[in-house]
């Protein structure tokens, strides 16, 4: 069991919480969590998981938060938040995940700010804010993703 590397658990709309264990998964790579309407948080022991490199949790329509211990995913390079409406906000350590590549956060109808620490992320090339109506202006941090070639901002009535 420690050498699995993909986990899917799509459509688990039943689904509010993954269990603490999940962090002995050492090996994994690959988390699926899209269409799990229910899931209301990650566990801590998610950090734990150093060899992931794709999180998704799209559609995760009740995730309030994500926990700090995200930070130790070093090796993250894809994490999808579309559609988690309930999210109210990015941590600020979202800046420490260097790896990360790609950051979709489309339809995050509660999220009402942007960190600077998103300028941190370095290896970012792909920004998706599709339909992120609360913003009004463009980030300045903007500038700081050296490595950014795409950014998506269709449906950001704000601007």
């Amino acid at each position: 069991m420690h050498a699995f590397q993909n986990l899917h658990l799509n459509d688990c709309s039943s689904l509010q919480e993954l269990l603490t264990s999940i962090g002995q998964l050492r090996a994994l790579q690959n988390l699926y969590l899209n269409g799990c309407s229910n899931l209301q948080k990650l566990p801590t022991s998610i950090g734990q998981l150093h060899a992931l490199q794709n999180l998704d949790l799209n559609d995760c329509w009740n995730l309030q938060e994500l926990p700090t211990s995200i930070r130790q995913l070093h090796a993250l390079q894809n994490l999808h938040l579309n559609d988690c409406s309930r999210l109210q906000e990015l941590p600020t350590f979202i800046g420490q995940l260097y790896a990360l590549q790609n950051l979709h956060l489309e339809e995050c109808s509660n999220l009402h700010e942007l960190f600077t620490s998103i300028g941190q992320l370095h290896a970012l090339l792909n920004l998706y804010l599709n339909d992120y109506s609360s913003l009004q202006e463009l980030p300045t941090f903007i500038g700081q993703l050296h490595e950014l070639k795409k950014l998506l901002l269709w449906g950001c009535s704000g601007l």
